[in-house]
Formats: C-alpha cells, sequence, structure tokens
C-alpha cells in the first residue's frame, strides 16, 4: 500500500491530469516546486532572495560600440 508502487504513482498521475489537465499541470509542479524552495530557505535561515534581487537591481553597463575599421585606399597601378 502507498505510493511505493509504481502502479499507484501512475494512478494518481492520470488522476491529475483528468483533473486539471495538460495546461495546468506545469504551472502547478512550478508553485509547487517554488514552495518547497522556500520553505526549506525559511528553515535554513539563507536568504537567496536578497542577493539575486540586488544583482538583479544593478545592471552592468553596456560595452561601448567599437568603430568599423576604414577600408584601405586602393592603390591604383598605372
Amino acid at each position: 500500500m502507498g505510493l511505493d508502487n509504481p502502479v499507484h504513482i501512475l494512478l494518481l498521475l492520470v488522476v491529475l491530469l483528468l483533473v486539471f489537465g495538460a495546461k495546468r499541470l506545469p504551472e502547478i509542479g512550478k508553485s509547487l516546486g517554488e514552495g518547497m524552495r522556500g520553505f526549506k530557505d525559511s528553515l535554513s535561515g539563507a536568504s537567496n532572495h536578497d542577493s539575486l534581487s540586488q544583482s538583479v537591481a544593478a545592471p552592468q553597463p553596456a560595452p561601448a560600440p567599437v568603430p568599423a575599421p576604414s577600408e584601405p585606399a586602393s592603390v591604383e597601378k598605372s
């Protein structure tokens, strides 16, 4: 009994697919993963969110464009 049997996991996935549909399952998985990550971070006391917001808030300046090299003057031979 339980989810250790592959048939039970397959049955659960089929029921989830029928209830939520194929479009909503990736969204549900993403939000569940974010929630679990937030829960883990709150238990460990580590806050990765602060360092990410600081790096996003201060974007790096774009490099100056390099001018194209001028074409050498063609030498005409007479």
